[in-house]
């Protein structure tokens, strides 16, 4: 599934931090029915993907600094970890056993998938999250 918990969590946590201001991971658990220890797992995930900040402190929280109109939907699912593929064999690090054992002839259902691939990569990156979350 490409739209997972971890995903729509994100997104909801993106939703309530474009409003503006500063939040606590505490605050957004609670406003976007979020556990907390997911919600401190992904806005940890959302800063590495350079989508926030934090200001640590008693005074502290997170705060929105990317352009929600410049990220996609598929940069999303990448900063989650998330797999996005319609296929393990889609992955490139995937070792087919079905070619192994034919000397790596060319398989029709991997040439087709690819295909469905490439399509679902290019629709997810035409979404901005700002689109997804206004």
């Amino acid at each position: 599934m490409l739209i997972t918990r971890e995903v729509d969590y994100a997104l909801r946590i993106l939703r309530a931090l474009s409003k503006g201001g500063q939040f606590t991971a505490v605050d957004l658990a609670e406003s976007e029915q979020i556990p907390q220890q997911f919600a401190y797992k992904i806005l940890k995930k959302l800063k590495i993907g350079k989508l926030l900040t934090v200001q640590r402190g008693a005074m502290g929280g997170y705060t929105l600094t990317a352009d929600l109109h410049h990220v996609s939907l598929y940069d999303l699912l990448n900063m989650m970890e998330n797999t996005k593929y319609v296929s393990s064999c889609m992955d490139e690090n995937h070792q087919c056993a079905w070619r192994a054992k034919r000397d790596n002839a060319p398989c029709m259902v991997h040439i087709h998938l690819a295909g469905i691939q490439t399509s679902l990569d290019q629709h997810l990156k035409s979404y901005s999250l700002y689109e997804l979350i206004s």
